[in-house]
């Protein structure tokens, strides 16, 4: 008989009960944010960038993230390293592409770290379309996106079977892809655009999820989908962006099998 498929709140049970180690290369404006969203869920972080001392903690972490928001030469030294180092040891890691697209450099830099084959690439519509190296429609607005997630399935699909990672790319609806699968989530608010590093925290979480050892597809839809159910949440109360990025913190916290279940939309 075949086993179950795992329900979204298994996912997060499963986080909270083994406590991954998630460490983190991220932006300067994204670790306050990502720290507290991996200690809301169950997870630890490490934020550490140091390359004396990238090779003993990617060898020991549950996952690593690499964020190229805010790059720096010497950063982007210790974002391939871990990345080499990952793959080395068998450690999963997330590549968030951060305004790829942008800059000549940025996209020298993504397309570095992505031929280090990543588990999972997470990343709005315009920066996966710059990534995939599709057509360009619009193009990036910084860190904002000027293409709709469907209109980014495509070429999501496309880097998927490229880079052989999973591909997450978030909108109104995310969707993520392994270039055959994929999984639609529809969960989240608008306001939660207007949260700096709220995009950033995410990758986090799904380093989080992957890093238990489930499937990778399913564990990145299940971390879109806890993240855009404790969105709806703090919304239900927020008075403004300040407020739901306190409130989110204490949704995630507080989110229960029962209402993640009832409210997490999943179409696979």
């Amino acid at each position: 008989m075949s086993e179950p498929t795992p329900r979204v709140s298994d996912t997060l049970a499963e986080v909270r009960t083994r406590n991954p180690l998630v460490h983190s290369i991220t932006n300067l404006v994204a670790m306050d944010l990502g720290a507290n969203v991996l200690l809301a869920v169950g997870a630890s972080p490490v934020m550490a960038h140091a390359r004396e001392e990238i090779d003993e903690i990617v060898s020991v972490v549950s996952a690593l993230v690499v964020n190229i928001g805010t790059l720096d030469a010497g950063w982007v030294d210790s974002m391939e390293q871990a990345a080499a180092k990952a793959g080395e040891v068998g450690t999963p890691w997330v590549l968030d592409p951060v305004g790829v697209g942008a800059t000549s450099y940025r996209n020298e830099v993504a397309a570095r770290l992505t031929a280090l084959q990543p588990a999972v690439i997470r990343g709005n519509g315009s920066e996966i379309v710059a990534l995939a190296g599709a057509a360009k429609v619009g193009g990036t607005r910084g860190v904002d996106s000027a293409i709709e997630s469907a209109e980014a399935l495509d070429a999501a699909r496309d880097l998927a079977q490229a880079s052989q990672a999973v591909v997450a790319v978030t909108g109104s609806v995310d969707y993520v892809t392994d270039g055959t699968r994929v999984i639609a989530v529809a969960n989240g608010v608008p306001e939660m655009a207007q949260v700096t590093a709220m995009g950033c925290a995410l990758s986090g979480l799904v380093g989080a999820c992957i890093g238990i050892g489930a499937d990778t597809l399913r564990s990145t839809a299940h971390a879109l989908a806890v993240y855009g159910v404790a969105g709806e949440l703090a919304a239900q109360h927020a008075h403004g962006p300040g407020s739901l990025r306190m409130r989110m913190l204490d949704a995630l916290t507080q989110l229960d099998s029962e209402t993640l279940n009832e409210m997490a939309s999943i179409d696979q």
